[in-house]
């Protein structure tokens, strides 16, 4: 399970190191193979190979009536792989449709990473907190 936050910086390039912490774990479950796609929160999904391809299925099994949210999710993805050095080619229209510059931010999600503009990700995030808990987390405690 994939879980925190990394600070990144993408090389002219446009290759994100992937942190030596999820690093191996990724080269072992899905040998580096990954897909990345747009996120309608404006940041990038990036998922295991093979977890992707569980989450594809579902996205194409949607109705006719979800077919915009089909376009950005299937429509935007991109598989990448690892290289020797751990990193992975994120494409300059995936970085231009998110906004990503120099800077990013990994976040791990549990099955699946978010990569984020940093402002962004700030922005988001105190968004989150102006409107409050929802009612379905009102019985959580931390």
């Amino acid at each position: 399970m994939f879980q925190g936050a990394s600070a990144i910086t993408l090389d002219a390039k446009g290759r994100m190191s992937i942190p030596a912490k999820h690093r191996d774990a990724l080269s072992i479950q899905c040998e580096g193979r990954l897909t990345l796609t747009k996120h309608p929160d404006g940041c990038l999904l990036m998922y295991p190979r093979q977890v992707w391809e569980a989450k594809r299925d579902q996205i194409a099994a949607w109705p006719m009536a979800a077919r915009g949210w089909q376009r950005i999710l299937l429509g935007n993805a991109s598989d990448v792989e690892m290289d020797s050095a751990g990193r992975i080619l994120i494409a300059p229209e995936l970085r231009d449709a998110v906004g990503l510059g120099r800077e990013v931010v990994l976040s791990g999600m549990l099955t699946h990473f978010e990569i984020w503009d940093p402002v962004k990700r700030t922005e988001n995030e105190q968004a989150t907190i102006d409107v409050g808990m929802p009612d379905t987390l009102s019985d959580f405690s931390f």
